[in-house]
């Protein structure tokens, strides 16, 4: 099988896993314990709390451990308008093209806990424009969040310009970093906001373990309560071998980035500049310059997008046709939907991701056989 759905998941580094064995199998104890296994344990959070703090650009206590992305994105958006509540700011900004997290999160808030939803709408290459934003902004807006890039399309948004346009008016901004954190810079001073969600497994950290800056003075209701770890905010007791894994998995995914960037996009160019070339009706998905460097993301007209899944799984390729979440739904995704596109062109969307593995024989392999499957998806359809 030659794995090109990398934005799906990532493969542990065993670097990392050498990092969290440790506390696995003997450091077990818990770190809101005062005897000396647990000061082990709260020492080994400590470390890895400013480890990650150090590739953000931010204090320690500003990092809050989750077990996932989608729990920082849940966290970031109830919490906010939860406390946002109490200064008569209900209104929410949303992207269209948000990952089913902040989405179906905005849409909760809204149904019942009286927020007030206005959804930001994306150009024709899913992005969010700085004059939507000034558009959209008014006194009642408690937070704006656009990701920073689009897991299904590889789109990257002006975060940086979208934050400042915020922070003018006196709004908080979060960004959903879960899919740009492997290639793109996410220190958050140079970004502009005031929260920021990352998961630990899509840069070869473990699954189950992910991370929420907020910005100190930020207001936050916890949405999980009981003890008082994660300075309140996030009740339970951490799971110290992953967030070691984590901080390791996200170090080395910093000192790494310019090998690994100059390693997948010519690769991400040449899957791109072939597809167009030998596929009729194709059309690249995101925006063809502003996107991530391992991410390509097509439609093809008159395509059923998965069972064109199944014929290169049965070929021996593992891709995807979006989300990882959206697999297996026979409607075009929010993402998608969101381009504007013909019906007929966006059932037929394919992801195509690459990784710090991927080779040119694989990539070359892949050409080979795709043109052929698509057209075989046309005939079946």
């Amino acid at each position: 099988m030659i794995y090109l759905d990398y934005a799906a998941t990532t493969p542990l580094d065993p670097r990392v896993l050498d990092a969290m064995m440790p506390y696995l199998r003997d450091s077990f104890g818990n770190p809101s314990s005062v005897h000396r296994d647990g000061q082990r344990a709260e020492a080994a959070l400590d470390t890895a709390r400013e480890t990650i703090a150090s590739v953000l650009n931010c204090r320690a206590e500003e990092i809050i451990f989750t077990s996932c992305g989608s729990e920082s994105d849940n966290l970031a958006l109830r919490g906010v308008m939860l406390a946002a509540r109490e200064k008569k700011r209900p209104w929410l900004l949303v992207s269209r093209a948000e990952h089913h997290a902040v989405s179906k999160t905005a849409e909760q808030l809204e149904r019942y806990f009286n927020v007030d939803v206005e959804w930001l709408p994306v150009d024709a290459h899913g992005r969010v424009t700085p004059d939507a934003m000034r558009r959209a902004v008014c006194d009642g807006t408690a937070l704006a969040s656009v990701m920073l890039a689009n897991n299904e399309i590889g789109t990257l948004n002006p975060v940086a310009e979208l934050a400042a346009i915020c922070r003018t008016r006196g709004i908080l901004f979060h960004t959903d970093a879960v899919q740009a954190a492997a290639y793109l810079d996410v220190d958050v001073e140079r970004l502009g906001v005031e929260l920021l969600s990352l998961g630990a497994h899509k840069f070869y950290g473990p699954k189950g373990v992910g991370a929420l800056y907020v910005r100190q003075g930020t207001d936050l209701v916890p949405h999980l309560t009981g003890g008082g770890q994660e300075s309140g905010l996030r009740a339970g007791t951490q799971n110290v071998a992953y967030i070691v894994g984590f901080a390791r998995a996200l170090q080395l995914a910093q000192e790494e980035r310019a090998a690994r960037v100059a390693h997948v996009q010519p690769l991400r160019d040449q899957i791109i500049g072939r597809v167009l070339e030998a596929i009729p009706d194709s059309q690249l998905t995101g925006h063809p310059e502003q996107r991530l460097p391992n991410h390509a993301s097509f439609v093809f007209k008159d395509v059923d997008g998965n069972l064109l899944l199944q014929l290169l799984d049965a070929a021996g390729f593992a891709c995807s046709s979006g989300s990882a979440c959206k697999t297996g739904n026979p409607e075009p995704s929010e993402a998608i939907t969101a381009l504007g596109l013909p019906r007929a062109w966006s059932l037929g969307s394919l992801r195509v991701t690459l990784g710090k593995d991927s080779t040119p024989e694989q990539v070359d392999s892949f050409l080979l056989f795709l043109p052929s499957l698509v057209e075989k998806a046309r005939t079946l359809k």
